[in-house]
């Protein structure tokens, strides 16, 4: 990159930045005027504070009768209970308002629309339920439940390595014929996206419709508005997911974490790594940063090519797009004789649905020999905790591997107070010691795996819109359990070493994990 681009990345995020600082600091007073006008009003008029207390009270009761994860639950009656105002007040943003709603209804009318277009694949799943119920059970509540059939004949490549990834990504989009989708978390204009920005120019200019999908908390630091004007400038059509406004609206909370390209809905990626330097190693903000990938190419593309149009249409307020264009037919040979079953799913906040939690849930009740999970965050659930520490007490070998060096301190400590819990019933913790993990997926008797965007935290398993792909019997699970291996050989074991805290210490991480289903 030279000079004169080096600056230009700088004021980008110069103005990215200067536009979340104003937007927090217009939410901080909105909420600072809404809190000073009812205390004001409570004061003087005791049946308002009388009337403010009987709602808050009967607010704490009704998310005691929700059908939610109970800690949730909990997090928000204590934080009712204990400042009864503001917390009615975001409790009510969060679930009742109108734009919520709005937006709940929307994403309805668009899966109905959009997913539908997925095929029935019966065939696929009815002969693994007498074969192997247990990974067979797993595959009914991916399609009966959640709406995600099986696959067959999918090609998969699995890649520990990012840069492996980011060209294997290079080489399916120069041989684009058709059109390009890629829904990001985090982009940034810079080295890593430069190199593929500069063959999606070149694509758009020979007639191939390319699509780029962002997310604005996610990219705010690296890009601006005039990313946008830019990419159109070349042919590119640009969205951003849900952009943030100096409203108080708790919807912005809900974030776009998928990290999905597709080309010509015949090859496809995820994984854990957005499309910003520091996940290829070209900056070191932790020192190394580990991630993985996923490629498929075959049938099972179509799913991952529907999520994106998904996304796409849920942010236009037009009549939804036919899919028909995006569903290609590509030669047959294409994964033929492919091994094993491929599944791309996704979880969503504005669903009843814990797709992403369950999953990993129902592997762990499973297991027979091993679970392996490698997350940049550990942040469970009651459910999830029970699961781990069961495995472990009935033989399983249970490790779980997160970061040497955190990318959010506050944040790592919450992940570093569940470790005892785990450990003393026989759960193998590990920290990666070159740098920060961000990997997230799980292995399981080298029989079935999970990779893709899905942290074991409450933000991915209850407020990101995320995906993931689940793999049974797949020729990449060698390559995957060697990507553990290495992980354990680079890391240290931790298992034994936080059982003594200081009294401060468990406090403090006490009262982070209280409130961290709520962040």
């Amino acid at each position: 990159m030279n000079e004169a681009e080096g600056h230009v990345h700088r004021e980008d995020r110069k103005n990215s930045v200067g536009r979340l600082i104003f937007v927090g600091i217009s939410v901080l007073l909105q909420l600072a005027w809404f809190s000073i006008i009812v205390l004001r009003l409570s004061e003087n008029y005791l049946w308002i504070s009388l009337s403010l207390h009987l709602i808050a009270a009967a607010s704490a009761l009704g998310i005691f009768g929700k059908h939610t994860n109970p800690t949730i639950k909990m997090s928000w009656i204590f934080f009712i209970m204990a400042v009864p105002i503001l917390g009615w007040g975001l409790y009510f943003m969060s679930y009742r308002s109108n734009f919520v709603k709005t937006m709940d209804r929307r994403f309805q009318t668009v899966d109905r629309a959009v997913l539908s277009a997925l095929p029935d694949n019966e065939e696929i799943l009815s002969p693994l339920l007498k074969e192997n119920p247990g990974v067979g059970n797993q595959l009914y509540f991916l399609k009966h439940s959640c709406g995600f059939p099986p696959y067959r004949d999918t090609e998969v490549d699995f890649y520990g390595d990012t840069r492996e990834a980011l060209e294997a990504q290079k080489l399916a989009l120069r041989n684009a014929e058709h059109f390009i989708f890629m829904e990001y978390h985090a982009i940034e204009n810079r080295i890593a996206f430069g190199e593929l920005k500069e063959i999606l120019i070149e694509k758009a200019a020979s007639g191939v419709e390319v699509r780029v999908f962002y997310d604005d908390i996610g990219s705010i630091g690296f890009i601006d508005p005039q990313f946008i004007r830019e990419m159109s400038s070349y042919g590119i059509s640009c969205r951003v997911f849900n952009p943030i406004v100096p409203i108080v609206n708790l919807f912005m909370n809900n974030r776009d974490h998928r990290k999905i390209t597709v080309v010509d809905g015949r090859i496809g990626f995820t994984g854990g790594y957005n499309l910003a330097d520091k996940y290829f190693n070209l900056t070191h903000p932790y020192g190394l940063w580990k991630d993985s990938g996923i490629r498929l190419e075959g049938p099972a593309v179509r799913t991952l090519t529907l999520l994106f149009l998904e996304m796409w249409n849920a942010m236009d307020e037009k009549p939804v797009e036919s899919v028909n264009p995006y569903l290609l037919d590509f030669p047959r040979s294409v994964g033929r004789g492919s091994e094993g079953i491929v599944v791309p799913y996704a979880d969503d906040p504005v669903d009843s649905l814990c797709t992403g939690e369950d999953v990993y849930l129902n592997i762990l009740k499973n297991a027979k020999h091993y679970v392996f999970i490698a997350t940049p965050y550990l942040i469970i659930t009651d459910d999830m905790s029970r699961e781990l520490t069961l495995a472990a007490r009935r033989g399983v070998d249970v490790r779980i591997v997160t970061p040497g060096i955190p990318d959010k301190k506050l944040i790592y400590q919450v992940t570093r107070s569940y470790y005892n819990q785990l450990a003393r019933d026989g759960v193998r913790i590990y920290e990666f010691t070159p740098g920060f993990l961000h990997e997230k997926q799980i292995l399981s008797d080298d029989e079935c795996a999970v990779v893709g965007t899905i942290n074991f935290d409450y933000r991915s398993l209850y407020h990101h819109f995320e995906d993931a792909v689940y793999l049974y019997r797949s020729r990449c699970l060698p390559k995957i359990r060697e990507d553990f291996s290495e992980l354990f050989r680079l890391s240290r074991e931790v298992t034994k070493r936080y059982g003594d805290r200081s009294m401060a210490l468990r406090l403090g991480q006490g009262v982070l994990r209280l409130f961290a289903p709520l962040m």
